[in-house]
């Protein structure tokens, strides 16, 4: 396999972090993870857009412009022969000792990319999965795909020890997001889903399904979600880059549409998908 370390290709085998990264030590980083399909990067411009307004919300500034990663991401998909995957990127203030200031501007960015395996979960997408709620504990810059993701691996580790898929937020009785994933609930045909502010982080695959709805004709509504009203929608269901839309039949002990995905998830699953043939 071969890794993208700056700007330069190199076997895994070569590839180091030193530990003096403040990726390593303060998590003080932002990344993306971009999906392969049929060997085309999928919303590749959207990604690295965003990636440059969360490193410039650190104000770290990128390495490189993005037209030059835009073709250094698509030589590593094509040397790696990547046709169903996914490419993981982060981007670290750099190398410096140890001290919470920002170093000076002697000091560059380090960028490391490289292959991942990601299939899309057909079959939860067809059954459905069920979730558990818990209060969101992380900072309010949730818009920001920062390397500071204990809250999140805490709370999708609470959710597998409790035989769940995933956590959803819940902030001052407002259900935000998932550990992983964005959260949309459904009533009488229209998509409801949390604004896009600091509290969540505004997914790639959230923009696409929102042109998928409209696509399909299903109406949106960005607006806070009350965990309290949960039980007054008639579907739920989540998304990321890696599991595409995928219907939750169950948050804690409440069931929705009977226990299997709902007629406008699975409209929105298809209109996402046919984005993809574009």
């Amino acid at each position: 396999m071969k890794i993208l370390m700056n700007d330069e290709l190199i076997d895994r085998e070569q590839a180091k972090v030193d530990i003096e990264d403040r990726g390593y030590q303060f998590g003080d980083g932002v990344y993306e993870v971009i999906r392969v399909y049929n060997g085309e990067v999928f919303t590749i411009d959207e990604h690295l857009e965003r990636l440059k307004r969360s490193a410039g919300e650190l104000k770290i500034s990128l390495p490189y412009e993005l037209e030059t990663l835009k073709n250094r991401i698509r030589e590593l998909v094509s040397v790696n022969q990547v046709r169903d995957g996914g490419i993981y990127m982060q981007v670290t203030r750099g190398v410096s000792a140890r001290n919470h200031l920002f170093p000076g501007s002697d000091v560059s960015a380090q960028l490391a990319a490289y292959p991942i395996p990601s299939k899309r979960p057909a079959e939860l997408q067809k059954s459905g999965v069920e979730v558990m709620t818990a209060e969101d504990i992380r900072w309010k810059r949730c818009d920001i795909k920062s390397l500071n993701l204990l809250g999140n691996v805490m709370a999708k580790q609470a959710a597998a020890d409790a035989g769940k898929y995933e956590t959803i937020f819940v902030r001052d009785g407002v259900v935000t997001e998932g550990s992983s994933t964005n959260f949309y609930a459904v009533k009488d045909g229209t998509v409801y889903t949390h604004p896009a502010n600091h509290f969540i982080l505004n997914g790639i695959t959230r923009l696409k399904i929102m042109e998928a709805c409209q696509n399909a004709g299903v109406d949106t509504v960005e607006k806070e979600i009350m965990a309290s009203e949960l039980g007054q929608y008639d579907e739920v269901f989540i998304s990321s880059t890696t599991i595409e839309v995928m219907p939750v039949v169950k948050i804690d002990d409440r069931s929705y549409s009977e226990g299997r995905p709902g007629p406008i998830t699975l409209l929105i699953q298809k209109a996402f998908r046919e984005l993809l043939t574009d």
